[in-house]
């Protein structure tokens, strides 16, 4: 790995050299490094997709595997297709991300959809953040779409972060949960600029006490522009929990749209929403100790999106 390799898979990956377990790095449309383990194996698909489909068998415990993706070219586009097939019982930690450095003057893109099948008791962490660096004339643009099949007692908990240099992306997750099983999600996100995010959650909650709880939590600064949409659909006896919370700084613009669909008299669903400016008294105490307001507002904002 070069060096802007290296400082890309750090941002993304939290990656000093190359992981340890299951992973699978793919650096400018073509394979960087390839490692299987007993219980999990990564395969190149076979259908004409650009992709992988990682296997993992069943009770395996204790395993991870890292799939970054790095673009380090300008006028450069990708659509990329990874499954992932969880067997029962298993339990594992799963880390993705994108990370782009454009220093040309034409766009950069990665749009990848994620599957996962989680079968019955599954058990997976799932880790994704986004990063964009370069000198500012040409577009990083990350579309990610993640779909979702919870089996019985499955259990998905979802990281998402983009962390900066993103000038567009739009965010599409849907899930669909059988009986007893569980998704929780948490994004974080931070634009500045003329940045636009636009996120797309929708949840299907179909089996009997199926239970979920997606939160958002963002900063829109400069001219930059927020959409959040998400979608709960309780269709037998569930629990569903939707929350966005936004600090809108400058001229930027924030737009939450909490839907929440009850198909079952037994359905439990909430929704929340909150869009606001930094408080006033939370700047005056930091500047007391000593910072400026700058300074104040880069703490206020780290521990919001912490």
């Amino acid at each position: 790995m070069d060096e802007l390799e290296k400082m890309l898979l750090l941002q993304i990956a939290d990656l000093h050299k190359v992981p340890d377990g299951a992973y699978n790095i793919r650096k400018n449309g073509e394979g960087d490094g390839r490692r299987c383990t007993e219980h999990i194996q990564i395969e190149t698909k076979t259908d004409g997709k650009q992709g992988i489909d990682v296997k993992i068998a069943p009770n395996t415990v204790n395993e991870s595997v890292h799939i970054p993706v790095v673009i380090t070219k300008s006028d450069y586009k990708e659509l990329v297709y990874n499954d992932f097939y969880v067997g029962e019982n298993a339990d594992v930690l799963i880390i993705a991300g994108c990370g782009i450095h454009n220093c040309g003057t034409e766009t950069a893109e990665h749009s990848g959809v994620h599957t996962f099948h989680l079968g019955k008791g599954a058990k997976v962490r799932y880790v994704e953040k986004h990063y964009g660096s370069g000198d500012g004339n040409g577009a990083n643009v990350m579309n990610p779409q993640t779909v979702i099949f919870l089996g019985e007692d499955a259990r998905l908990e979802m990281e998402t972060t983009q962390i900066k240099g993103i000038d567009s992306t739009v965010r599409t997750t849907e899930a669909t949960l059988e009986k007893g099983a569980s998704l929780v999600i948490r994004e974080k996100l931070y634009t500045h600029g003329n940045q636009l995010a636009k996120t797309d959650f929708t949840v299907h909650l179909n089996g009997e006490n199926s239970g979920a709880d997606v939160v958002s939590r963002s900063v829109a600064a400069g001219e930059s522009r927020q959409e959040f949409v998400s979608r709960i659909n309780g269709n037998a006896p569930c629990h569903g929990h939707t929350e966005c919370d936004a600090i809108i700084m400058e001229n930027a613009k924030v737009t939450a749209v909490p839907e929440l669909t009850a198909g079952c008299v037994d359905a439990e669903l909430i929704h929340e929403a909150a869009i606001g400016k930094i408080a006033g008294e939370q700047l005056t105490k930091l500047m007391t100790l000593g910072l400026t307001e700058q300074e104040a507002e880069e703490q206020i904002i780290k521990g919001f999106l912490s």
